[in-house]
């Protein structure tokens, strides 16, 4: 590995750190629930990103397929806060 890429990719964690506490902060202090399910997608999107950041950096397949199961199950989880905030519901 370059020393550039190796820099990249810690500087990309530590900004991935810094946009994961931003959308804690929202998590907790916002104001509506649809601000709140906003912070957890991008809770979740960034946790995804930092997985493949880890698996570019220590070459583990590991990680991607751990990326993998976060967009799943985030994906699944910010659906049904939709439909629960949209009908107060998630199972018909």
């Amino acid at each position: 590995m370059t020393p550039v890429l190796f820099w990249a990719l810690k500087g990309a964690l530590f900004l991935l750190a810094v946009a994961m506490l931003c959308a804690l902060f929202r998590l907790l202090a916002g104001p509506t629930a649809q601000d709140r399910v906003m912070a957890l997608d991008c809770l979740y999107i960034n946790g995804m990103l930092m997985m493949l950041t880890l698996g570019i950096v220590y070459s583990s397949s590991v990680y991607f397929e751990a990326a993998m199961l976060i967009a799943l199950f985030g994906f699944v989880g910010t659906t049904a806060l939709a439909k629960f905030l949209l009908r107060g519901e998630v199972i018909e």
